[in-house]
């Protein structure tokens, strides 16, 4: 046996904890107590994601609420009527406050006048070194911004606002650099740059930039625009959130926390779910001759739920949330848009067949797991739909979640920096006993 044979081995034999130990010591795995709650690690004036309450401590579904800086997110996609909300929500988050029409407009055309990357950058950053997971090319991106700032280590809040402008305002570009330049090392089809047009909202950016004749309708942008406003902030403790706030919490620069906040998305519990959601569905479809047969339907999710197909997780994936119970106002807003998009195209069947899906997991998972444990649909459930719909490609699922979401990894860097004054450094349990030293000889 090699060395590294030895080290393969010891990978999983050295690293497994006993489950019995975290009982014994109290252990709340996930940060999460035993009905599910969040370990309460913060406290913060940036969103509230309301999902049960809890009475006589006993945990009780209620309907899902997203409020950001103290404002629901229906009220602001409602009143946002036929201007784009995505840079109004921004700019909400950044500040505390909504802009005044004025306010807003400039910071529109600032982030439209930020959105051009440094020069060379895409050649040097992007095009050089290419990656087949347009995620991964993001993260490193925002640490490689780090040395093309001439005062990457400064703290004050001039320096922390203009780099939070700037990313958010790059990551479209970034993403659609690094995705043309997958098309091309990776897939071998053309790669097309297109120049980007001053004035646009980030929503029109992003649809002229990644479709090839640059044409889309105002319906089809303020869709897109939708999908950034519901996924633009979802509280202090989303693992991605979180990290951006630990490593913020121990001093480093603004392009490391956010950069380390793009690699958690990418995982498919978190971000990446949408992928993992969007590829059940296909399964589903495979296998269900009839979409409108509920009893055709409720067969393949017992079989997903029983790892008889699909990925082997018994996962039925778009359905349950960490804190939602009843509903996720996401998905019930999106559900909407997606049914008016989808009545009357082709879309319309399979709309029907993801609100089947969304209708019969509950009574699947009750017959399966014997549990009546509240479950709703999240927003990954009709977000892949929307974006087949605005023809936007897979492998863009994931990074559209990251460029609309740097506006709340922002806005929470920016509380902890004011507010958390320390650095987080939880507590491990050891169980390593400790053993008398063995000479070379008698190993």
């Amino acid at each position: 046996m090699t060395t590294k044979d030895v080290m393969y081995s010891a990978f999983s034999e050295g690293n497994n904890i006993p489950a019995e130990y975290f009982d014994k010591y109290s252990v709340k795995r996930g940060l999460r107590n035993p009905d599910g709650t969040g370990v309460m690690a913060g406290v913060t004036n940036i969103c509230n994601v309301h999902g049960y309450v809890v009475d006589d401590g006993e945990k009780k579904p209620t309907e899902g609420r997203l409020i950001f800086r103290g404002y629901s997110i229906n009220d602001l996609i409602e009143k946002a009527e036929d201007r784009f909300g995505y840079e109004e929500i921004v700019f909400l988050l950044l500040t505390g406050r909504l802009p005044n029409k004025n306010e807003l407009d400039e910071f529109r055309m600032t982030l439209s006048d930020e959105r051009a990357l440094p020069q060379d950058f895409f050649e040097d950053m992007i095009l050089k070194a290419p990656s087949p997971d347009i995620m991964n090319k993001m993260s490193r991106a925002v640490l490689s911004l780090y040395s093309y700032d001439e005062a990457p280590e400064s703290r004050t809040p001039k320096h922390e606002v203009d780099t939070a402008v700037s990313l958010i305002a790059k990551m479209p570009v970034i993403m659609v650099c690094a995705y043309e330049t997958k098309r091309r090392c990776y897939d071998n089809k053309s790669m097309i740059m297109h120049p980007l047009i001053k004035g646009q909202s980030t929503a029109e950016n992003i649809l002229s930039t990644i479709r090839t004749d640059r044409k889309f309708t105002h319906d089809e942008a303020k869709l897109l625009d939708l999908m950034l406003m519901l996924h633009a902030e979802h509280g202090g403790g989303n693992n991605s959130t979180f990290t951006c706030r630990v490593l913020t919490s121990s001093g480093t620069d603004p392009y490391s926390a956010y950069s380390a906040a793009i690699g958690s998305l990418k995982g498919p519990r978190h971000g990446g779910a949408n992928h993992k959601a969007l590829e059940m569905q296909e399964i589903i479809k495979a296998n269900v001759k009839n979409w409108e047969n509920d009893d055709e339907i409720a067969d393949i999710l017992r079989k997903i739920l029983c790892k008889e197909i699909g990925d082997g997780s018994g996962l039925i994936y778009g359905m349950g949330h960490a804190v939602y119970t009843l509903s996720d106002p996401r998905a019930v807003i999106l559900k909407k848009y997606a049914g008016m998009m989808a009545e009357g195209t082709e879309f319309e069947k399979e709309f029907h067949l993801i609100d089947s899906i969304e209708r019969l997991t509950p009574k699947v998972f009750e017959d399966i797991k014997s549990s009546r444990k509240a479950m709703c649909a999240n927003i990954d459930m009709y977000s892949g739909l929307v974006y087949k719909m605005l023809r936007i490609p897979p492998d863009l699922f994931t990074p559209l979640f990251a460029v609309s979401r740097m506006a709340g990894w922002c806005a929470h860097r920016f509380e902890e920096i004011n507010s958390g004054k320390r650095i987080m450094r939880p507590a491990y349990k050891s169980i390593n006993m400790q053993k008398p030293y063995i000479d070379m000889e008698n190993r």
